[in-house]
């Protein structure tokens, strides 16, 4: 039997499937590109054809313009070239995939980014068994354990009812986070109005349009500051402190992401209300998927590879680290 890695071979712009000569959420533009989700770091502009769930592709185009994209919906399978693939949920965001190939008798899994969590804007993550498991350590170290998304959400609207003359601004990145706080907002209670930023919208009007309900979400450029009190606003991060937030009124500044375990963090963007939100695995989530796919071997990307590497060793689980570019968290 050919070693696992003579047909898949790690390059630092992608993954590189030699016998279908394709690549995996390459960061140049490929002939060929088997997309795990939409995400900017996974998801680029360019590509001759590009291989992905119709809801990735839907933010492709939206983000990039028309892509010559081929839909690939979960559970289906096609061949490319003597290799079997197939696209199924990864948990991470609206349309995120991992992508299942197999070739000479071998099954490789790459997960692209991922959770374990229920969220109620994407399809749960699926283990499959495979010989080798790509996956990604964003959070990829012990302390990363987030608490339960209900508990934080909950947190969010004890802060908005103590202070009805406030509102709370949510930093949250403009794909998937933000909607699934829509989501996980309304799925306890909070049928208020939501408003949010201008940047958020094309992307909360995409996922209404694939069958995500987001209720009332209302422009808040256009709300009076009176309009505003005791509501949630949902913004870029990158407008938490600036110019276009100060119309606002008396906002508690609130951050959504799996990096607010991390006090400094926090400080950093003058953050008064922490969300530990996260749409990636945590420590416990990673371990734990590792040990339910119990693959061959592991390779790790995407963060905190060393301390998940000697987990993998202490487990007698052949891992190692691949060196690819442009890999960012992208405000989780």
């Amino acid at each position: 039997m050919a070693r696992l890695s003579s047909w898949i071979e790690p390059f630092p712009e992608g993954i590189y499937v030699k016998p279908a000569d394709a690549w995996i959420d390459p960061s140049q533009p490929k002939a060929r590109a088997l997309v795990t989700h939409g995400h900017a770091d996974h998801a680029r502009g360019g590509h001759g054809a590009v291989w992905a769930t119709p809801e990735t592709l839907a933010i492709m185009d939206c983000r990039y313009g028309p892509q010559p994209g081929r839909p690939v919906a979960y559970g289906e399978s096609f061949r490319m070239d003597g290799v079997e693939i197939s696209f199924v949920p990864a948990g991470h965001v609206l349309g995120s995939a991992q992508i299942v190939i197999e070739h000479g008798g071998e099954r490789v899994v790459v997960s692209g980014d991922y959770k374990r969590r229920p969220d109620p804007t994407c399809a749960p993550f699926e283990p499959i068994p495979c010989d080798i498991f790509i996956t990604e350590a964003t959070f990829g170290l012990p302390v990363f354990r987030h608490p339960e998304t209900a508990s934080e959400i909950d947190r969010l609207l004890l802060r908005l009812h103590e202070n009805p003359d406030r509102c709370v601004l949510v930093g949250a990145y403009a794909l998937g986070k933000a909607q699934r706080i829509v989501a996980e907002l309304r799925c306890r209670g909070h049928e208020e109005p939501i408003y949010i930023h201008g940047a958020l919208q094309r992307l909360c009007d995409l996922y209404s349009e694939h069958g995500i309900a987001l209720g009332d979400l209302r422009p808040a450029t256009a709300a009076g500051k009176e309009e505003l009190r005791g509501k949630v606003i949902l913004c870029p991060p990158s407008a938490l402190n600036d110019r276009w937030s100060r119309r606002l009124p008396d906002p508690i500044t609130a951050m959504a992401s799996g990096w607010m375990r991390i006090r400094q963090r926090a400080r950093q963007r003058n953050v008064e209300l922490p969300l530990i939100i996260s749409d990636h695995a945590d420590w416990d989530e990673l371990t734990r998927t590792l040990t339910e796919i119990a693959p061959s071997e592991v390779w790790v990307t995407h963060g905190r590879e060393e301390a998940l590497i000697h987990w993998c060793a202490m487990h007698q689980i052949k891992a190692r680290e691949l060196n690819l570019v442009g890999y960012e968290d992208e405000d989780d």
